[in-house]
Parts: C-alpha cells; sequence; structure tokens
C-alpha cells in the first residue's frame, strides 16, 4: 500500500513479503519506526518522500515497515543500535546491510552497494548475528559471586560527578537503581535526583527516555509508558528506603500524567512522542497550551500495562495512594480480560488486527503483575491468574538448559532463530521466585534457578547494564524475606510488613496464620509479631542472625 508521506509502497511484517521478495528476487528494505520516534518522522520526510529515492525502493526492493512497539521481537533481531532503523535483508530474513538514520545521500549510497552486493552474491551475502546462531548459552553455577561481582560493577562504572553508570549517553537504568538501592544505596539514591533533576517534565509529569550527555543534558523527549512505569517503581523504592518525599512526589505526578495523556479508556496508551515544535519542552504550561501536542500511540501493550500495575501497586504499598491502587487494578482488568486467555498472554488487540501471543517479556511481567496484587490489595484470585501464566511461559519458552526463549519459534524472516535474551529472563526469574514464594510451590523457584543458572557461566562478562542479574541470584543464594499476614490487606500489620525496607520482601496478607499475626520467615528462620513495633523488631532480629 502507498504511503502518501513517503510514496513507498510499504509492506506488512509477514510471510507475504518475504515470498514476494524471492519471487522477484530482490532484497527487502526493512524500515524499523516507532510512533515516539522522532528520527523515524524526520526520514520520512527528508528521504523517504524524495521521489527518486522512493522509486528506487519500490523498484528494486521490497519495503516492509515495522511498527518496534508492535513487534518487540522483530525489533531485538533487526535493531541497527537505534531507530530508525533502516535494514537490508535476503528473502531469508538473513542481514546485508544496516544502519540507523539515512538523510538521501546517504541512502543513495546505501542502497546502490546493497543492490551490488546482491547481483553479485545474492543469498550467500545475508549473514546471521551471532547472538542467533543457535549456540547455548553460557550456563554454569549460581553463587554469590554473581551478586558481589555486579555489585563491584557498580563502583567501577558510576559516575561520581554526574551520577548514574557510565560516561556516554545516560539512561535511568531503573532495574540498576534498584539493585544499588538496597547495595549502594548512595549511588541509588544520588541517580534517583539526577534523574528527578533532568528527565523529569515538571510541567506535564513522567519522564523522558535518556539524556544524549553524561551531565544528564540534552534529554530525548520521548515519554514511554514502560519506561515510566519502571522509573515510578524505582522511585518507589527510593521512597520506601529513604522516606523522602521528594521521590514519592515524582511518582503522584507522574500517575497524573498517565492518566491524563496515555489513558484510552480502558487501560495506558504505550507512548508520547516529542512534540512538533522543538521547543516545546522548554516552555510552561501556558506556552504549551498554545502549541501542538505530542504523537501519541494509544495501543494498550500487555506487558507494559502490566509494569505500570506493579509500579503503581508498588507505590500504594508504602503511601495508601487509593488512585494508584485504582489505576492499576483496571489496567489488570484490561490486560485479564482481553489480553489472556487459558494462560497465554498476547501482546495488543485492536480493532483491526492482533499482536503475538506467548512473549517472554509480557508473561514475565504479567506474572508479576498478579502477584503484587496479591501482596498489596490481598486479591487472592490474583494468583490464579499469575499460576498458569507462569505456566505457559515455562512450559513453551523454557528450553532444557533452562534459559527462556523471547517467543515461539516462527517463519518469517529471523523469527525463526532461538534468542534467549538476558534481560528478560532475569524479568521472569523475579517473577518466578515471587510466585513461588506466595505459592509455596518449589517448581516455581527450581525454574528461576534454571533461568539463573543458564548464564552463570558468563558471570564475571555481565555488565551494570544487567545488574538485575546480580539481584535474582542473591534472592538464589540468600533466603527470601517473607512475611505471612493473618490480617487483611490494609490492616496495620499488613501495611507495617509492605513498609519493612527491603523491596525484594514479598508479604502475603490473609495467609494461612493465626488471625492478628504476622510470622516473618527468613530461611528456616521464622519469628511472630501482633503489632507493628513487634513485626520491625523480628525482622531486625533476623537481618542480624543471618
Amino acid at each position: 500500500m502507498a504511503d502518501d508521506q513517503t510514496r513507498v509502497e510499504w509492506r506488512r511484517w509477514g510471510p507475504d513479503a518475504f515470498e514476494e521478495a524471492r519471487a522477484a528476487d530482490k532484497p527487502v528494505l526493512l524500515s524499523l519506526t516507532a510512533t515516539w520516534c522522532d528520527g523515524c518522522h524526520e526520514m520520512d520526510v527528508e528521504t523517504y518522500a524524495e521521489p527518486r529515492i522512493a522509486a528506487n525502493v519500490n523498484d528494486r526492493f521490497v519495503p516492509v515497515r515495522v511498527d518496534v512497539d508492535r513487534n518487540p521481537r522483530v525489533r531485538e533481531r533487526y535493531n541497527m543500535g537505534g531507530f530508525p532503523s533502516t535494514v537490508f535483508l535476503t528473502p531469508s530474513g538473513d542481514l546485508l546491510n544496516g544502519a540507523t538514520y539515512l538523510g538521501p545521500d546517504g541512502m543513495r549510497q546505501v542502497l546502490e552497494r546493497v543492490r551490488d552486493v546482491w547481483t553479485e552474491k545474492g543469498e550467500e551475502a545475508g549473514r546471521v548475528p551471532r547472538a542467533l546462531a543457535g549456540k547455548p548459552t553460557p550456563a554454569g553455577e549460581v553463587t554469590t559471586r554473581i551478586e558481589e561481582h555486579l555489585a563491584g560493577q557498580l563502583d567501577e562504572k558510576y559516575d561520581h560527578r554526574f551520577a548514574g553508570w557510565g560516561d556516554g549517553a545516560k539512561f535511568p537504568m531503573p532495574r540498576t537503581v534498584e539493585f544499588a538501592l538496597k547495595r549502594a544505596r548512595e549511588q541509588g539514591v544520588e541517580t534517583l535526583g539526577a534523574i528527578r533533576e533532568s528527565l523529569f517534565d515538571d510541567v506535564e509529569g513522567g519522564f523522558f527516555r535518556y539524556a544524549d550527555r553524561p551531565d544528564w543534558t540534552d534529554p530525548h523527549h520521548e515519554k514511554l509508558l514502560d519506561a515510566n512505569a519502571a522509573l515510578c517503581r524505582a522511585f518507589a523504592n527510593g521512597y520506601l528506603y529513604t522516606g523522602d518525599e521528594g521521590f514519592a512526589e515524582p511518582v503522584r505526578e507522574t500517575l497524573d500524567f498517565l492518566v491524563e495523556s496515555l489513558w484510552n479508556g480502558a487501560a495506558f496508551g504505550g507512548s508520547l512522542g516529542p512534540a512538533e515544535e522543538s521547543d516545546y519542552y522548554d516552555g510552561g504550561a501556558e506556552e504549551r497550551a498554545g502549541e501542538t501536542g505530542p504523537r501519541r500511540d494509544l495501543t494498550a501493550y500487555a506487558g507494559a500495562n502490566a509494569l505500570a500495575a506493579d509500579a503503581l501497586l508498588t507505590f500504594a504499598a508504602y503511601t495508601d495512594d487509593e488512585r494508584a491502587t485504582e489505576y492499576a487494578r483496571r489496567a489488570l482488568e484490561y490486560v485479564d480480560s482481553s489480553l489472556l486467555e487459558d494462560g497465554v498472554v498476547t501482546h495488543y488487540r485492536t480493532k483491526d488486527e492482533s499482536g503475538e501471543s506467548l512473549l517472554l517479556e509480557d508473561h514475565a511481567r504479567v506474572v508479576s503483575a498478579f502477584v503484587r496484587a496479591r501482596q498489596v490489595v490481598g486479591d487472592e484470585d490474583a494468583v490464579e491468574t499469575a499460576r498458569p501464566v507462569a505456566d505457559a511461559a515455562i512450559d513453551e519458552l523454557q528450553e532444557p538448559g533452562g534459559a527462556f526463549r523471547d517467543g515461539p519459534e516462527t517463519d518469517v524472516g529471523l523469527l525463526d532463530k532461538t534468542l534467549r535474551p538476558l534481560d528478560g529472563n532475569v524479568e521472569m526469574a523475579d517473577a518466578l521466585l515471587d510466585l513461588a514464594a506466595v505459592t509455596g510451590e518449589d517448581r516455581y523457584e527450581e525454574a528461576a534457578h534454571d533461568a539463573v543458572a543458564a548464564f552463570g557461566g558468563a558471570w564475571d562478562r555481565i555488565g551494570v547494564q544487567v545488574a538485575g542479574y546480580g539481584g535474582v541470584a542473591a534472592r538464589l543464594t540468600h533466603p527470601t524475606l517473607v512475611v505471612d499476614v493473618g490480617s487483611p490487606a490494609g490492616s496495620d500489620l499488613h501495611r507495617a510488613a509492605m513498609r519493612v525496607a527491603d523491596h525484594e520482601k514479598v508479604v502475603v496478607p490473609d495467609a494461612d496464620v493465626p488471625a492478628g499475626n504476622a510470622v516473618v520467615r527468613l530461611g528456616d528462620e521464622e519469628a511472630t509479631a501482633t503489632t507493628p513495633d513487634e513485626l520491625m523488631a523480628a525482622v531486625s532480629a533476623l537481618d542480624a542472625g543471618v
């Protein structure tokens, strides 16, 4: 179908496009874009709208356009390091060449180069990335050295001048912040402060995606639901450890932003892009009111909505924020009623189409969110929702070696190649450990252990960007703090348990313990409390014993 803006006759991702390329003996031009991606829209206007370039693409290639939010597995296999990604493929889906943004001159050169290579070598010119070569993951023992190594990485990579980790563009890395809050608190707190100062929108709420410079300046102004959700949870946990209202207030204001700008009537939409006017975010509320607002994608994605619910429930657990609880419930109701069937999560649904099902990240986040609902609001049905979602992932995605694939293998492009993402395995292992603690079912802990062990042979090569691997490994080598409360959610004992300064703890209200009691468990040790003060004393005593 022709695109009026770009003049390119884009095809949908799918077997038909690759069959067309094979029959016509043409390479595929794959354009990876996103609603929130400013460079993507600029490339449409400056490059693909140029008549001779569009004619060249239409005549000599099979052009395919993919929204990376709707097709995360395509994104992970073909991302050239940012968006837009401009990727040239064989009709089998193997890589020929690729770049990110290409202006008109650069595109002309690349088009000719790719055609020359294709004419000379054909399919033989294609290659499969190393991560998709089918090699087994570097399995190894799960030991305390994993946590120790990643705690050391925090110190080694920390930017003592500007906070955060690394000396290039600054990404907020919320899971790394959470890992630091428990193990290098000053670094975690300082980094949250830098994020609040530089990436938080004081006018409309919400967090920008990242900053181009090491000092957190020159932010990219897109606001993504999953990034905002992960940061809300990190800020909530910062508040848990410090009691600093400066960490709670951005969460409240971000909830306002999510409701006012991304709520589609049933769930949260996926993103808000940069505004058309480049100086939009420089102005205050009055200046912005007179300008064209940012582009938005109101598609409700399963994993992002589950992560948002998880974050809002986490915040509500520490603050009793009723509005956060309300919207978390509504988001989970949407996921349950519209995107979940027989334990299988569908990435998204619209009037016209459905996304892929059984994606690892979606399943991990849905399990985590429903287990969080059991802990925070006492919803016992939530566990019965989480169980089959976890079971489906274990049955369909976990391989004999322990690692989880990112989704089912399908015979389109490189989607038939197995990808075992470390970060997705970390999220699933964390969720399974929570589920094991709530249900008492060892099989979930065993599945989590196997997923972590699948990468254990490379423990010394894992960097601070995936510090969460150290956190989940620590949960497997040290006992998780579990508090069984014999009173309902919202009771004084339950609220005190939720406020114990350990974001990795698990709290079970309405548990099978004597009414009015809280049983604190840390491995084989346990203590009983009947008041919030006794509960805090019991936690301290068990921690000291360990």
